[in-house]
């Protein structure tokens, strides 16, 4: 019977548009062509009976209105983008309902004519690198370098084959290889035109992977915002002043509607900023002094070597957007997470989901927790704090204790917890700056 109702009214719609494409083609003698003489054209609104474009439908005066307004202001949007100072501004997504992936990911242009890709943003990583045409092991939208007029392999003896990790010769051409999370990647070093935003870089060198084991890759490649000589920032340094930021968007968010802000213009003026910290072993990482931790207005009980910076062991607490979810090492999450089961209440059941080990199945009430870093303090809100499921029914604190390996000693601030927040990076300044955003 739905079936039936279903072909009803399609058959309805059908009809309809074919009476209204009847009518538009119905010949006006005022809406002729013939009408138009030398280099004087008729100029007709868009609602007139001459315009295909008019509503099929009369609208009230409340509707019409309130549609031009609409209009209006994405006209006003633009006509703004184009007077303003000059602000390179690429959207971010979460990759999530995307490309089915766990990483956040903008638009890149590509080569000439350029080739649009999905790529990872990563401020843990230096190196870009894109999947390109014959690839092993590549399971998505490939760069083809053959139809690029401006794409150039880069020989051995060039300066940049020394920066790229663990270099090696394939003939003349310099490759490199490097591990992904528990993947591995063989890739040729590259030159090409890269276009972010409205802004051209000429001759960037990234990495066209040949060949890839495993699936932590990013699937149409990652752009590297880290400190290296290979980053984006290292390559556009006389463009964006080596400084950048970024907001995230809610992982259920569909469309691009975080953003990634290339350069000095447009940059938050209000916000709070802790110094960066400098690790010669692992340059390319964002290390700032995280001095305590908050759950509720309780300050936890954490042993200052917990979070105290040591760059010879790599101790000490990195802002990552590649990381999901926020990782400390075990005593100070224990610490955080024995407070903040004390405030949702000893009297509710605990349980466990994955590698969460604080869920709830009843409602809570969610205790903020707050990061002190030196100069400056960052309290989440409850969607920063606590993952849901979707039926609502289990509710999880979203962070976990470091993984007990070679990071064991290392606190991650990751991107669950910096959604909805501008994070600003000023590597000239060697500062780190966070303020609330919404941008989901």
């Amino acid at each position: 019977m739905a079936a039936l109702s279903y072909l009803f009214s399609l058959s309805l719609s059908l009809l309809y548009f074919s009476l209204a494409a009847q009518a538009l083609n119905t010949p006006d003698p005022k809406c002729s062509a013939t009408n138009d003489h030398g280099s004087d054209l008729q100029v007709f609104h868009v609602y007139s009976p001459c315009s295909p474009f008019r509503p099929a439908q009369t609208l009230s005066w409340e509707e019409d209105v309130l549609q031009t307004l609409a209009k209006d202001q994405a006209r006003l949007q633009f006509l703004a983008s184009l007077a303003g100072a000059k602000k390179s501004i690429v959207p971010i997504a979460s990759g999530r309902q995307i490309i089915q992936s766990p990483t956040y990911i903008v638009r890149a242009k590509i080569g000439t004519p350029p080739q649009t890709l999905l790529m990872a943003v990563d401020t843990s990583s230096d190196a870009a690198w894109v999947p390109c045409n014959g690839c092993v092991g590549c399971s998505s939208n490939v760069f083809n370098s053959l139809k690029s007029t401006t794409f150039k392999s880069v020989g051995c003896g060039a300066p940049q084959c020394k920066q790229a990790p663990n270099p090696s010769c394939l003939g003349s051409t310099c490759s490199f290889n490097m591990t992904y999370g528990g993947s591995s990647i063989a890739s040729n070093l590259s030159t090409d035109t890269f276009t972010l935003a409205n802004d051209v870089v000429p001759a960037y060198t990234f990495g066209c992977i040949q060949k890839t084991t495993g699936s932590s890759v990013p699937p149409q490649g990652l752009l590297g915002l880290g400190r290296g000589p290979l980053s984006l920032l290292s390559q556009t340094q006389n463009l964006y002043k080596s400084t950048f930021s970024y907001c995230l968007p809610g992982y259920k968010s569909l469309n691009f509607s975080g953003s990634l802000r290339l350069g000095t213009v447009g940059q938050p003026i209000k916000i709070k900023y802790t110094p960066l910290l400098k690790n010669p072993r692992r340059a390319s990482l964002y290390y700032v002094n995280l001095n305590a931790i908050r759950v509720g207005r309780r300050i936890v009980d954490i042993p200052p070597s917990a979070l105290a910076f040591n760059p010879t062991t790599g101790a000490g607490t990195v802002i990552d957007s590649g990381t999901v979810f926020t990782r400390l090492v075990t005593p100070a999450y224990e610490a955080v997470r024995n407070e903040f089961r004390r405030r949702v209440g000893r009297k509710l059941l605990v349980t466990t989901l994955g590698g969460f080990d604080t869920c709830y199945t009843a409602p809570i009430v969610v205790p903020t927790i707050t990061f002190m870093f030196t100069g400056m303090n960052v309290t989440l809100p409850a969607d920063n704090v606590v993952i849901r499921s979707t039926a609502g029914s289990t509710t999880c604190l979203a962070m976990a204790a470091a993984p007990d390996n070679v990071n064991s000693v290392l606190n991650v601030i990751a991107n669950m917890q910096q959604q909805n927040h501008r994070v600003l990076i000023d590597v000239p300044n060697s500062r780190l700056g966070v303020a609330r955003e919404q941008c989901t």
